[in-house]
């Protein structure tokens, strides 16, 4: 079942999104080698605690943390932890805020110090194919059409798009229809109407897209080792557009 929102339920989902925004924005100035993930784990939840807000992933379905931290070549899903952060990692953190009932999600991917010119091509072609997808995020227009644009732009680009996780509506709760693919056909798949509520969050690796799970039975990494990138906003199809609510 898809959740349209109503123009209220937007507004609210939007304050949430600045509120992430704003913490993302805190986030991004901790990030230095010798950090660990549990640290900005901790920041995090204190952050929002701060502003009357809670990290809703903590505890859906078990997870145990306020954030996803995913290392180098973690995909998504990475538990927070006391390894300390080195010179040349990639951080993707990633979570969801829950201010009074209203929902916004969001991941950003960070630079460690000094990064290698691939990796740097790497987070510049992910976050670019974020905003490819979100062009594409109109009313009347195709989930395939996202994917396709993000996968065109990607793939031209010598990377690869993990295919086992995906983008997916939200509110009022963490998953839900409809799955939003970041590969896929021009004009194929559930065409968008005004209220839907998605997130688009590309999953870009170096090298192979495929993935496999580690023992905690969360955290998705690439097979071949490389690392991997991730970007993502939450967006609302309106009839002006799309409505990035995950940015201040």
């Amino acid at each position: 079942m898809i959740n349209l929102k109503t123009e209220r339920e937007i507004q609210l989902m939007h304050e949430a999104g600045k509120l992430l925004a704003a913490c993302h924005q805190e986030v991004a100035k901790l990030i230095h080698p010798g950090i660990t993930t549990l640290e900005i784990d901790r920041f995090v939840e204190e952050f929002l605690a701060q502003h009357g807000a809670v990290p809703e992933q903590k505890g859906y379905r078990g997870y145990p943390y306020a954030t996803c931290a995913s290392i180098n070549d973690e995909i998504c899903h990475g538990f927070p932890r006391n390894e300390p952060l080195k010179n040349g990692d990639i951080v993707t953190i990633d979570f969801v805020v829950n201010l009074h009932g209203a929902l916004a999600d969001s991941a950003w991917t960070y630079p460690v110090g000094e990064i290698s010119e691939e990796v740097k091509t790497l987070l510049h072609i992910t976050k670019e194919s974020l905003y490819k997808g979100i062009e594409q995020a109109v009313v009347g227009n195709r989930i395939g059409d996202i994917g396709y644009a993000i996968q065109t732009y990607v793939e031209t680009n010598g990377f690869s798009v993990v295919r086992d996780f995906t983008g997916h509506g939200i509110g009022p709760t963490i998953h839900e229809e409809p799955f939003i693919p970041h590969f896929g056909e021009k004009g194929k798949g559930m065409r968008l109407k005004e209220g839907m509520v998605i997130t688009i969050e590309p999953m870009v690796n170096i090298g192979d897209w495929q993935s496999k799970m580690d023992d905690n039975g969360w955290t998705a990494r690439t097979v071949d080792g490389s690392y991997s990138a991730q970007y993502e906003h939450t967006i609302a199809i309106t009839k002006n557009g799309p409505l990035i609510l995950t940015t201040l």
